[in-house]
């Protein structure tokens, strides 16, 4: 009886099987290649995430985050690619000079005040490193905060604050104009009243909120990889993979393959042929080792057979389609592939970093970019000196903030020396500023002359 229960069950499972199998679910065709759920784009109170984000609330911004965090914190191209965006668009770092608006005699002296301020900034805040951390995290995180903290005598200090610090209280959750941790008018997405860090509302006149990738009404902004995610993961494991097969196929010198033999005459004929051995406590076996010296000749009796694995390694295979997802990776970042791979054997430096190449056009907006939101601090720093009483408060008005940034360019430096001469003598470019182009310190060049003059 037991028998036919047994037969009936087994077949009933099977039904059960292939009905299963052939079950369709409607929803599967929103859903991507790795199993997430497409977002619904004409749900009612959408309101700005309907740009085409791939997230519709903050735990999924939070996921979107920290999977980009996990691959420029480990993926060795991720990396890369950040670090030379830091250096094109950062380089040396930028120049920050004070200049006149007017002619008045107590300008000079106002000159040297707000040079003064800003050059204590700079110092203080560590402004350059600064730099490089604010693109690092625009690029990792899609966005930066920086929090403004002012002393009595009029110095601003800059301080990051993390992204996930910035959330909405849950008393707040069901208030539009709350959402993300960003406070905006309610009819205007893009003017920020204020920001909630930590659960406490934070005057928007305190945060400079730089964000990356994302439309103008969109509150927060989106990785820099977050596009390219899966071909980073793709590429991670398949180096990984082609390392591991090339390692265990060149770790096998050779495969004798006895054709006629058995079990017991094969491990007679290893045993004969070993110069010692060692056992393995944990198989309980004793593994045989042979040595051969170079150039040696081996004789094979009849039925006995030498393979040679390493010699059908061919990574060249697979050296192609790793190329090819490293190429969409670099078109993403809008770079040439050797500066995403470190690999210059495909590509001239000269002929990419031209004046009208992709590249330098890129870098150039980057570099804008960067220069105006600098720009605001700058001025932040000033009213804030201002406000203390440390300078007058038509100092806007009187002063003018430059900012001078590395150069893109292949440079012919003698080519520019003489256009640069060319404008000094007919009026155009300034002392400073042509001092400024060369990495000088004016006002120390001008000292440096004046005791070289002397004597001293």
């Amino acid at each position: 009886m037991t028998q036919y229960l047994d037969q009936y069950e087994q077949r009933v499972s099977e039904a059960v099987d292939s009905l299963w199998d052939a079950l369709v679910d409607p929803r599967e065709a929103y859903l991507d290649d790795e199993g997430v759920w497409w977002n619904n784009l004409s749900g009612a109170g959408a309101g700005f995430v309907r740009a085409g984000l791939p997230y519709l609330s903050e735990d999924q911004l939070a996921e979107v985050r920290l999977e980009c965090r996990r691959l420029v914190a480990t993926n060795e191209f991720a990396i890369n690619g950040v670090e030379n965006r830091i250096s094109y668009i950062v380089g040396s770092g930028h120049v920050y000079r004070a200049v006149l608006r007017d002619d008045s005699p107590s300008g000079q002296e106002l000159l040297g005040e707000v040079q003064t301020l800003l050059n204590e900034f700079l110092q203080v805040n560590a402004w350059h490193a600064r730099q490089q951390e604010i693109v690092r995290r625009m690029d990792r995180d899609g966005e930066a905060f920086l929090r403004f903290f002012v002393d009595a005598a009029g110095m601003t200090r800059v301080r990051f604050v993390e992204p996930e610090q910035v959330a909405t209280p849950k008393e707040l959750s069901q208030h539009p104009e709350a959402s993300f941790g960003v406070h905006t008018e309610a009819n205007d997405v893009e003017t920020a009243l204020g920001y909630y860090i930590d659960g406490h509302p934070v005057e928007a006149v305190h945060i400079q909120h730089r964000k990356a990738n994302v439309d103008a009404n969109v509150k927060r902004g989106l990785p820099l990889y977050f596009p390219v995610r899966k071909n980073l993961r793709r590429v991670e494991k398949l180096l990984r993979n082609m390392s591991a097969v090339a390692e265990i196929q060149s770790a096998i010198a050779l495969i004798r393959k006895h054709r006629s033999a058995l079990r017991n005459g094969v491990e007679s004929f290893v045993s004969d042929g070993g110069v010692g051995g060692t056992f393995s406590q944990a198989t309980g076996r004793l593994r045989h080792l042979a040595q051969y010296a170079p150039g040696t000749i081996l004789d094979a009796p009849a039925g006995l057979e030498y393979d040679f694995p390493a010699a059908g390694v061919n990574a060249s295979n697979y050296v192609t389609v790793l190329q090819a997802e490293l190429r969409a990776i670099a078109a993403r970042l809008v770079m040439p592939e050797f500066m995403f791979t470190s690999d210059a054997s495909n590509a001239n430096y000269s002929s990419t970093l031209v004046a009208e190449g992709p590249a330098v056009k890129m870098f150039e907006r980057l570099q804008a970019s960067l220069r105006n939101d600098d720009l605001l601090v700058m001025w932040r720093v000033v009213e804030n000196a201002a406000a203390a009483g440390r300078l007058p408060r038509d100092v806007r008005q009187r002063v003018e903030i430059q900012i001078t940034l590395p150069s893109l360019h292949v440079r012919d430096q003698l080519r520019e020396v003489q256009v640069e001469k060319i404008a000094f003598e007919k009026g155009i470019l300034s002392p400073q500023t042509w001092s400024q182009r060369l990495g000088l310190d004016y006002d120390q060049e001008q000292k440096n002359l004046g005791m070289h003059g002397s004597g001293e």
